[in-house]
């Protein structure tokens, strides 16, 4: 699904510099397009993200749609390399058929997108190890208070730290994340290291393999050192695969340091166990070309898979974006576009508004609250449909 916004050829705005300053809470893309599209129009921006560490190999691919590219063009970013180009879809049955369906998309990586940002983002306003414990309102004025003990004051505060936003828990402390019933189990092979009979069968292509409560899909994506040379890129694949939350969740989201995770375990830290089960189990109900992809898979990471939605998007001087306001289903492809259309949104509401900051969000509130309201109904129709839990016992395969 393409989240529309303005036509992707429209040129960045051009205005002086307004002398505003806006504090993004959460340096993940959400915060990036935020960041970058902001500097455009000549406001001073900091990003503060949680993580002390880069966050570089957090997500896997991404189905690269139209509003992404506004953001990326508006901010002066260059579009020509952002992704591999699959052009059908493939089908695969249980008996050997393949179903075949001519469809041009570009596959890119959260990796590519996020490092492609970060180059645009000066280091010295982008700042890690920042653990934001409170939003106070000023008089004309809102200021972050960090557990540090330092504090910063801007014009502007963007909500942009995900689905466990500390700014979304002090506005709206009713709305958390709930969990849809089933996880997303994924993975990337370089392609080197796939045999080639699958190899032919996966590159170029964006394949599915259906079966009952559940499906997996992949599609190529740019290597890890963002190449798009053939035989330096990498297969991402995603598997949906149903969960009970109170009996085999937890059990599952606790990684080999038997760290219990909230919503997901990253790469290289799902317990031994939890790895083995999901190998088995591709081993007893997946064909046999998936069965190879996910053997060739050397660090498997799993997330959870969640809903979110949020009443009120716009608080004075407050805004909360992408994830931290909307959660819309993995197979949408639409998180990412989101993100972007959201901060493109916002940047023309304060370019409208004369960068009257309230004035603004009111007028941006409505339109973002409807678009994550559609996505976030869109995607749970879409699980329904593949008959993945809703919340209620569904036991697997």
């Amino acid at each position: 699904m393409t989240v529309s916004t303005n036509s992707i050829d429209q040129p960045a705005v051009d205005t002086p510099t307004v002398n505003r300053r806006a504090i993004v809470i959460g340096g993940s893309l959400a915060g990036l397009f935020s960041g970058v599209l902001l500097r455009s129009i000549g406001w001073q921006v900091d990003i503060y993200e949680r993580s002390a560490h880069e966050l570089d190999s957090r997500g896997g691919g991404v189905v690269l749609q139209a509003d992404v590219v506004t953001a990326f063009k508006r901010a002066g970013i260059a579009t020509a390399a952002l992704g591999v180009d699959a052009f059908e879809r493939y089908y695969l049955q249980k008996d050997g058929r393949i179903d075949r369906m001519p469809m041009r998309q570009t596959l890119t990586s959260w990796n590519i997108l996020y490092r492609t940002m970060r180059r645009h983002f000066p280091d010295e306003h982008y700042h890690q190890g920042k653990v934001l414990t409170e939003v106070r309102p000023g008089n004309g004025t809102v200021t972050a208070v960090f557990a540090d003990g330092s504090d910063e004051t801007g014009d502007l505060l963007i909500g942009a730290d995900g689905p466990t936003s500390t700014v979304r828990q002090q506005l709206l402390p009713a709305y958390a994340p709930q969990y849809a019933g089933y996880v997303g189990y994924r993975g990337l092979v370089d392609e080197a290291d796939l045999e080639p009979e699958a190899a032919e069968i996966f590159t170029e292509r964006f394949v599915f393999y259906d079966f009952p409560n559940s499906h997996i899909l992949q599609y190529v994506i740019p290597g890890e050192n963002e190449s798009l040379v053939p035989g330096e890129r990498r297969f991402n694949w995603v598997w949906y695969v149903n969960y009970d939350e109170q009996t085999e969740l937890p059990r599952l989201l606790t990684d080999k340091g038997e760290r219990q995770r909230t919503y997901s375990v990253p790469p290289g830290m799902m317990s031994a166990a939890a790895e083995q089960e999901m190998r088995d189990y591709a081993d007893q109900v997946l064909i046999a070309p998936f069965q190879k992809l996910v053997a060739a898979t050397k660090e498997p990471f799993v997330q959870s898979i969640l809903d979110l939605g949020v009443p009120q998007m716009a608080f004075d001087r407050v805004a909360l974006i992408g994830d931290a306001a909307f959660i819309p289903r993995p197979h949408t492809a639409a998180s990412t576009a989101k993100a972007a259309a959201n901060a493109i949104a916002l940047v023309e509401a304060l370019v409208d508004h004369s960068h009257n900051v309230p004035q603004a969000l009111a007028d941006w509130e409505s339109d973002q609250l409807a678009l994550g309201m559609n996505l976030w109904q869109h995607g749970r129709s879409l699980g329904e449909r593949s008959q993945f839990m809703c919340g209620k016992g569904r036991s697997r395969g």
